[in-house]
């Protein structure tokens, strides 16, 4: 549908709407990386001898890092429906403080059974960080910009692992892995109250926005909310059937994710007997792949607002690479690698376009409870996957069939989404371009 904002009006205020990138998406990216380091360093102080310095076995170790997903599964819902209603700002505060404080004290307690416990309310913390990070985006910023907002969200997925994956080898050698914890804690404790500051929920009332900007914009969302078939509430949305596909598909991708991402760090240093520092610089390959497509997937999504064609191929390719790593272990380790940094490129690739499907589906009343219901089965997803490539890596003393199953869950996820209904719309509104 047309949003009708004379010419001169639009080129008026075009500064001020760049500047919802200014503000908005690096306080949206910071967020959401810290959030992604205080869930994945785990991975590192598994590698460093985690099990070995609290004398549990192998297994137990990997029930510690699959319990932050289970957490993670519980209170998603319920928090995309505070952040809907009341203010996702506030609640990515609280979050912010609760998940750094959590995760500083994975570094100090011994017991494993209270480690436990930490790990799952670290998980509960951060539940609710994605699904109000979303919904905060799409009171911001249009269609046409959605699924390269959304990727600069998800950036700080591989970005963070990137820089992570070389500076916590390093901080682990120099101080520890339980030290580690505690310092790579404390940053989300602080940056809480910088967020609380800089961020607000939607247009009204900001500072650096007039009322002319804010109006127009305002305008353009719900003209596009016009195009979207109606639901009348949560339930409702519950009977599209796209919609219980996407679930499935999104558990399968997250066990395919979380398998990769937690235990790569331990597959790399028992295939090449590497130092930790090493181990590190080995483990950023991947991410670096994975931000450039990324950037280039969404970039192309939404110049052609498809998205569907972005998203299924490059599952099935890392699927493909999986395989690939399958049979090169216990062969080749630089061979099994150079198909895990093809992997870990595709896996990433098309998460912002994935997410700018949702609410082309269904209106902003239900869109985020829906997404989060999905990021949901993701987390149970990523229990799984945490869980089960770490157990069949301790139970066969290698790496093979976690790449299988990280493998096939890929495959059947780029299956859904290629026989997955197409969204209703086609057309974007007209308006403003984004920088």
């Amino acid at each position: 549908m047309m949003v009708n904002t004379p010419v001169s009006a639009t080129q008026g205020i075009q500064p001020e709407m760049r500047k919802r990138w200014l503000y908005i998406v690096p306080c949206v990216f910071v967020t959401y990386s810290l959030a992604y380091l205080d869930r994945t360093n785990y991975g590192f102080g598994a590698a460093a001898g985690l099990a070995t310095t609290l004398h549990i076995s192998n297994s137990r170790s990997a029930l510690l890092g699959a319990l932050f997903f289970l957490g993670y599964f519980l209170f998603q819902v319920p928090g995309a429906a505070y952040a809907r209603r009341n203010s996702a700002t506030r609640l990515v505060f609280f979050a912010l403080l609760s998940w750094g404080t959590l995760a500083a004290l994975t570094g100090v307690i011994w017991n494993f059974w209270l480690l436990a416990v930490d790990r799952l309310l670290l998980g509960v913390a951060e539940s609710v960080i994605l699904p109000a990070l979303l919904i905060l985006l799409t009171n911001w910023f249009r269609r046409a910009e959605r699924s390269r907002t959304n990727t600069l969200l998800f950036l700080g997925n591989p970005v963070t692992v990137l820089w992570m994956s070389a500076a916590t080898g390093y901080l682990i050698q120099a101080v520890g892995w339980q030290k580690t914890f505690i310092y790579e804690g404390i940053p989300s404790v602080l940056w809480a109250f910088v967020w609380l500051l800089l961020v607000h929920d939607g247009p009204e009332n900001t500072p650096w926005m007039s009322q002319a900007a804010c109006d127009s914009l305002k305008h353009q969302l719900e003209q596009e909310q016009q195009a979207i078939p109606h639901a009348a509430n949560f339930r409702s949305a519950l009977k599209n059937g796209s919609v219980v596909w996407l679930c499935v598909q999104y558990f399968l991708w997250s066990v395919a994710v979380y398998g990769f991402v937690l235990w790569l760090p331990t597959i790399i240093r028992q295939g090449s007997s590497s130092s930790i520092q090493t181990t590190g610089l080995l483990g950023a390959a991947p991410y670096l792949l994975a931000i450039l497509l990324m950037l280039l997937v969404s970039h192309l999504s939404d110049r052609t607002l498809q998205r569907k064609r972005f998203v299924w191929p490059f599952l099935m390719l890392a699927a493909t690479a999986l395989l690939g790593s399958y049979f090169a272990t216990g062969h080749s380790f630089w061979t099994a690698y150079g198909f895990l940094i093809l992997a870990g490129g595709a896996i990433y690739a098309p998460y912002g376009t994935f997410f700018a499907m949702i609410p082309e589906m269904l209106p902003n009343s239900v869109a985020g409870e829906i997404m989060a219901l999905i990021n949901s089965c993701g987390a149970l997803g990523a229990f799984f996957g945490a869980w089960l490539v770490g157990l069949l890596g301790a139970a066969t003393g290698s790496s093979r069939s976690g790449f299988l199953l990280m493998a096939v869950s890929s495959m059947g996820a780029g299956l859904i989404i290629l026989f997955l209904r197409e969204s209703p719309l086609k057309r974007p509104a007209i308006g403003m371009e984004a920088p």
